[in-house]
């Protein structure tokens, strides 16, 4: 058996006990009022069981082979790869998760998907401006008014 139908029945047996653990343990604990509640804290982890079951069959029986079999990466010509533009958007993400807290998180999303689009390639400034301060406020809107997550949504200084 190759070596990816292995890490697929791996993943199999983890999402068979994660399951297990999120259909039959994780609501044994509930507090009454909780249990007329329409998402439970079990809630998530019963869709990730249910997606991994999923993916790791699909993996077993084959059936994401592809026709053709796809491009290898060369590693002697990683340069051609757009290596610089993966290791910027990798210290983009560290710099927003540190920022996150202090500069507050519609600032530095904000910054983060702008930033993130121009290293991407994206120089329409009309509609990337709009588009990516729309898509914070409505992720902040939903986190905080409806989710009821508090996050900071200015720096400090600013009265956030």
């Amino acid at each position: 058996m190759a070596l990816d139908r292995w890490i697929a029945l791996i993943l199999l047996s983890i999402c068979l006990a994660y399951g297990y653990t999120a259909w039959f343990t994780m609501d044994a604990g509930l507090a009454p009022f909780m249990k007329r509640n329409p998402i439970w804290p079990s809630t998530f982890p019963k869709v990730l069981s249910i997606l991994g079951l999923i993916a790791s069959c699909a993996i077993l029986l084959g059936l994401e082979k592809a026709e053709e079999k796809p491009a290898e990466i060369n590693y002697r010509r990683l340069g051609d790869y757009h290596l610089g533009q993966a290791l910027l958007l990798l210290g983009l993400m560290v710099a927003y998760a540190l920022c996150l807290r202090p500069v507050g998180f519609i600032v530095s999303t904000s910054a983060f998907l702008i930033l993130g689009s121009l290293i991407l390639g994206e120089r329409k400034w009309p509609i990337l401006l709009p588009v990516a301060v729309t898509a914070t406020l409505v992720v902040w809107f939903l986190v905080q008014q409806v989710l009821g997550i508090y996050m900071r949504p200015l720096p400090g200084f600013w009265g956030g």
